[in-house]
């Protein structure tokens, strides 16, 4: 398996057509899978916001006080207003906001980006990214997309790739039934391999003004397994989650 960059994207404009963008600059094969970072989709997706767009309400002005209290640090009650308005649930209040967008995906600040949005204050998630990862893979001749992101991860220093959407493919692979070395079946791994797809792509668009925001996987096997489309934990079976709601945040 092999990773490499499509060069030379050039800044993503509203209403850009990625497929087009990619396949102007690269020889895609049918088993390749495409990765491409959140950020350039919202921003052909024109998911773009200024904080005026979020007048805060009594809650963001709470939380926006209750976390310049525990950080020193001044919060603009809009972007706390931004974070309520593109979650369904509101995962930790401090001290800092950890929610679930409405697509599913747990992450800080419902994964609003303040950086490279040029004439903008906010550039917020795809709405749907596995709707956003179909449209791509419609106009280019690679049979899978993955739409990643960058988080943290509990019990983890560092951000690392994660899929947000995906087409083509399943989300894991499912081990389940299968037998290790001793014979003994396996009966609760489940891989996510878009996840780690996604981390691996990661690796090769860096970050910060030297990053690349696609990057293709040539070679990824599949193998004689069980697909799973699960991906994100539902609530009834995610304790950590159920823990937190529980508890407070004493420094």
């Amino acid at each position: 398996m092999e990773l490499f960059p499509v060069p030379d994207v050039p800044e993503v404009r509203e209403g850009d057509d990625l497929a087009a963008l990619v396949s102007e600059r690269v020889d895609l094969r049918p088993d390749d899978v495409v990765c491409v970072a959140s950020t350039v989709v919202s921003k052909a997706e024109g998911r773009f916001a200024d904080l005026d767009d979020f007048p805060a309400g009594p809650r963001a002005r709470e939380l926006a006080a209750r976390l310049a209290e525990l950080t020193g640090d001044e919060k603009d009650p809009r972007f706390a207003q931004a974070v309520l308005e593109e979650s369904v649930d509101l995962v930790m209040s401090e001290p800092f906001l950890l929610t679930e967008t409405r697509f599913g995906h747990v992450g800080v600040n419902a994964g609003i980006d303040r950086s490279n949005v040029p004439d903008h204050d906010l550039l917020l998630l795809p709405k749907r990214p596995t709707e956003s990862a179909e449209r791509i893979r419609a106009g280019v001749d690679a049979d899978r997309v993955i739409v990643t992101d960058t988080c943290g991860r509990p019990f983890r220093h560092g951000q690392r790739g994660v899929a947000i959407g995906w087409a083509g493919l399943s989300a894991s692979r499912d081990w389940r039934g299968e037998t290790d070395r001793d014979g003994r079946e396996l009966g609760v791994t489940v891989e996510s391999v878009v996840d780690e797809l996604a981390a691996a792509a990661n690796l090769v668009q860096g970050e910060g003004d030297g990053g690349t925001p696609v990057v293709v996987v040539r070679g990824f096997e599949w193998g004689d397994h069980g697909e799973s489309d699960a991906h994100f934990r539902d609530i009834d079976g995610d304790f950590v989650r159920q823990a937190l709601r529980e508890w407070r945040y004493d420094p």
